[in-house]
């Protein structure tokens, strides 16, 4: 009789215990970490926050392990498991002891010796995780506790063996978190799948990598995919790896570069450097389009236009060393077409960086009210400047070392400038229109459709792109080339009635009582009545007399009545010295 009761109440107990049971393991996770410092990878931070977190945990609870004496562990049992917050104390210790690990990985780049420390950071959390998923077997927890709680696990421990270079544990490990979580988003609603999902497609470059370190040359193009498309930019375990992994890549790649081909001509490549640049360029158009919005795109451009500098740099260093050395001349002109060519490289990705931007400035010339995304509202004064570089730009490619003779490139490169700068002149016309201006306009529109035929009559224009483009430019510009022409004969007209009623009502009233002019500032708060303060009038002032003639006079001599002094001898030289007294 008396073991029913407390049946029951030990139900009652796990009944409430569920109701009191809210977002567990993951979401609590998720919402630490990127308010805690995670967002911008202070890990130090976050630990810092695990450990004060779990301190209230204990108090609020009364499960203090230290008194004001000595230090009395304290376990966790499933008796223990009174309250929801009881599975907090395992859970934030795990990762306290996860954040602790990958700041040391942060710091063991420069400080090898902090490998170790990693690793024991990780051991521990992994031991803590398996406490928390034993713990979590119990009957008071629900199935969706004990899944998140092996999913936990699993990838705690698949991260410690991935550290290990253990891979074929890591894989597996990482694969049974992964398929939990898959399981967990299609039992939750649309609200909650969404974390869950961003689980998995976490953990898919650690499996693939795992993968490849097996022996699965497959993963490798995946690997290379994902890190250019900067979806494992965050993942703290994969990064870093990546990026050696890439490098390794490249520099395997690069052995087997020996020579590059350009205009029709070999040039040998002996420098690692301009190697492993030339490798990133060929890559450079597929990181371009896989490129998320338009500042990753420039920032693909920026890093290459970078490597590009310091690989010219490499080159002309290397021309000094040979100049002192006196090699011969046929290393010599060698490097010389080597540099054009990385010059030439330059220049065309700076063209294409450029085309990108005015591609994004046009897209906000469409609305005259609201730009796209909230951003400024392009004017065209503004794709002007742009045009300007390009053409500057094709300028300096036909003035490249080695390329004097080149008649075939020097005619692409003069196409492609009449091209743009039609597009130049087409802009700047535009701007002139704006103002009303339409004499100037129309001139420039003709200059633009006269840049157009040139262009287009040039048979080494092959960029259907660029053709496609100065057709629609050309349709656009005999279009407002008869609208500007119109209007600047309406204008002549117009402008003379205007104008003379315009300065009319510029007069004050005061100057204009003869005449009858319908002025509406009149009846306004500020009537133009009289011109105040007036302006200052010429009034006669007294003269001015310069006596000139006063320097050429010349003036009698007045010596004769000047009355000479006699000398008083001994008598005057006494009394002067005894001080007048006589």
């Amino acid at each position: 009789m008396e073991l029913l009761p407390e049946r029951k109440r030990k139900g009652n107990d796990v009944h409430d215990f569920h109701q009191k049971e809210e977002k567990l393991l993951l979401h609590i996770i998720k919402e630490a970490q990127q308010q805690h410092g995670l967002r911008h990878g202070d890990y130090q931070r976050y630990r810092s926050y695990c450990s004060r977190k779990l301190r209230r945990i204990r108090k609020s609870l009364h499960f203090m392990q230290a008194s004001k004496h000595r230090f009395q562990s304290k376990k966790l049992t499933e008796e223990t498991l009174t309250d929801v917050r009881f599975l907090y104390i395992p859970l934030m210790m795990a990762e306290r002891a996860w954040g602790y690990a990958m700041q040391l990985k942060q710091e063991a780049n420069t400080e090898p010796r902090k490998k170790f420390h990693l690793i024991a950071r990780l051991r521990k959390a992994s031991k803590i995780a398996n406490d928390l998923e034993l713990l979590c077997e119990s009957i008071k927890c629900d199935a969706r506790t004990k899944l998140e709680s092996q999913a936990y696990a699993a990838w705690i421990k698949g991260s410690l063996y991935f550290e290990l270079q253990e891979w074929q544990n890591a894989m597996e490990f990482f694969r049974i978190s992964q398929t939990i979580y898959e399981k967990l988003s299609e039992a939750l609603n649309e609200d909650e799948v969404v974390l869950y999902k961003q689980r998995v497609e976490e953990l898919i470059p650690n499996i693939r990598y795992c993968a490849y370190n097996i022996g699965d040359e497959t993963a490798i193009n995946d690997l290379l995919k994902m890190r250019l498309s900067g979806k494992t930019a965050g993942e703290d375990l994969l990064s870093n790896a990546l990026d050696h992994l890439i490098a390794q890549t490249r520099e395997k790649q690069a052995v087997t570069l020996s020579e590059v081909e350009w205009r029709n001509r070999k040039i040998p490549v002996r420098q690692e450097k301009i190697r492993l640049f030339l490798l990133n360029v060929q890559d450079s158009q597929m990181q371009v389009e896989q490129a998320a919005d338009l500042q990753a795109k420039i920032a693909v451009y920026e890093r290459l236009l970078m490597d590009c500098k310091d690989a010219i740099q490499v080159v002309r260093d290397e021309m000094k060393d040979q100049a002192g050395k006196g090699r011969s001349e046929a290393a010599h002109s060698s490097l010389i077409f080597l540099q054009s060519y990385l010059t030439y490289i330059r220049l065309s990705k700076t063209v294409e960086r450029n085309l990108l931007f005015i591609e994004s400035l046009k897209e906000n010339m469409n609305s005259p009210e609201v730009a796209v995304d909230g951003k400024k509202i392009t004017k065209p004064q503004d794709l002007v400047r742009p045009y300007e570089i390009i053409i500057q730009n094709l300028n300096e490619m036909t003035q490249l070392p080695g390329l004097e003779n080149d008649s075939n490139f020097l005619e692409e490169t003069e196409a492609s400038s009449l091209a743009y700068k039609a597009h130049r002149c087409f802009y700047i016309a535009e701007v002139y229109s704006a103002a009303s201006k339409w004499v100037e306009a129309v001139a420039l529109y003709g200059r633009a459709e006269e840049y157009i035929k040139r262009s287009l009559k040039n048979p080494a224009l092959k960029e259907k792109k660029l053709i496609g483009q100065l057709k629609e430019l050309s349709t656009k510009i005999e279009a407002n080339k008869y609208n500007a022409y119109s209007l600047s004969i309406l204008g002549t007209d117009n402008s003379s009635a205007q104008g003379d009623s315009a300065s009319k009502n510029k007069k004050p009233l005061m100057e204009r009582l003869d005449e009858y002019v319908e002025d509406p500032t009149l009846v306004s708060q500020q009537p133009h009545i009289a011109q105040f303060p007036p302006d200052f009038q010429p009034i006669p002032c007294k003269p001015l007399f310069f006596d000139l003639a006063l320097n050429q006079i010349e003036f009698p001599s007045l010596d004769d009545r000047i009355e000479q002094k006699k000398g008083g001898g001994i008598t005057n030289f006494v009394r002067g010295w005894l001080g007048g007294w006589k």
